[in-house]
């Protein structure tokens, strides 16, 4: 992980208002999320592994699944996860009620190997051109 100075830190924004604006320049609301935080994720590249630069926001007064809630904007960082090439080596097995043979049909998704694997610096001009726009997108 590697944080980003931004001039968006600390900003506070209606949730609505902020996706309305990074959703049509490739951000989603990351799965990573929870009633009072979580994170816009704009996907840098998906070779060997996820780069990602990540927003994190945490709501102000409610919960994020409330209509209007305020949220806070953190500090933008650079994030690579770093998967197996084969098959995952730890899979649920829904507490032993489903056969390993079903269960991929469920769970497809392998447990990354590294969550905060070394990013590339090839990627740090980008993330600082993501950045940049960004800040051109909330704050002008």
């Amino acid at each position: 992980m590697l944080p980003l100075d931004s001039q968006v830190v600390g900003q506070q924004f209606k949730l609505q208002a902020v996706e309305e604006k990074l959703k049509p320049l490739g951000y989603a609301i990351g799965g990573n999320w929870d009633y009072d935080h979580g994170y816009f994720d704009y996907k840098i590249d998906e070779k060997d592994g996820y780069t990602f630069l990540r927003l994190p926001f945490q709501a102000v007064d409610g919960e994020l699944d409330k209509r209007g809630v305020m949220v806070k904007l953190g500090k933008p960082f650079l994030l690579n996860h770093k998967y197996q090439d084969d098959l995952d080596d730890n899979p649920d097995v829904l507490n032993g009620l489903v056969s390993m043979r079903y269960n991929s049909t469920f769970n497809q998704f392998q447990e990354p190997i590294d969550k905060d694997a070394k990013i590339n610096p090839k990627f740090m001009t980008i993330a600082n051109s993501l950045v940049q726009e960004l800040e051109l997108t909330l704050l002008y």
